[in-house]
C-alpha cells in the first residue's frame, strides 16, 4: 500500500481481513504481516486517529485500546509499534464481540437507549395523533 497513504482505519480494516483470511494465524504473525506490508510506505496522518466503524461492534474503550500506540508509533516513525497497536485494538474488539455479542445486544451497561425510552415516551405521547398511535399499537401486536 505504499501508492497512498494509509490511515488508521485502513490499516485496521486491512488487519481484520488478514484474521478472516488466515484465521489459523497467532496475533504475533498477523502484526508481522502487516508491518511487512506497511514498512516503507507513508505513515498514517496524526489527525485522524480513530476507527469509527468499530463503535458499532464494541465500547470505545475497547476499539480505541491501542490508540496510543499507534499515535507514539507514528511519531518515533517506528511501523512496529504501529501495527501492535492496531492489533491490540483489533483483539480487544474481537473478544468484546465473542464475549458480549455485538454492543447494545446482551450487554445493559453499554446499551444506548437506556435513559431515552422515558422521554421518548412522553414525546410521542404528547405530540402524536391519537389515531396514528393506536395504528401503531396494533401494527406492533
Amino acid at each position: 500500500m505504499n501508492q497512498q497513504q494509509p490511515s488508521v482505519s485502513d490499516i485496521f480494516r486491512r488487519a481484520q481481513a488478514l484474521n478472516q483470511e488466515h484465521p489459523d494465524w497467532s496475533y504475533k504473525q498477523l502484526k508481522d504481516s502487516l508491518v511487512k506490508e506497511f514498512s516503507g510506505g507513508e505513515l498514517p496522518p496524526l489527525y485522524n486517529l480513530t476507527i469509527p466503524e468499530q463503535d458499532e461492534r464494541a465500547p470505545q474503550e475497547d476499539w480505541s485500546a491501542g490508540l496510543p500506540l499507534v499515535r507514539r508509533g507514528i511519531q518515533f516513525k517506528d511501523w512496529n509499534e504501529i501495527a501492535e497497536g492496531i492489533v491490540l485494538s483489533l483483539e480487544q474488539t474481537e473478544n468484546y464481540v465473542k464475549e458480549h455479542g455485538p454492543e447494545g445486544d446482551r450487554d445493559e451497561w453499554h446499551d444506548r437507549s437506556v435513559g431515552i425510552d422515558e422521554a421518548e415516551e412522553k414525546g410521542v405521547s404528547k405530540w402524536m395523533p391519537d389515531e396514528l398511535k393506536q395504528l401503531i399499537e396494533s401494527q406492533k401486536k
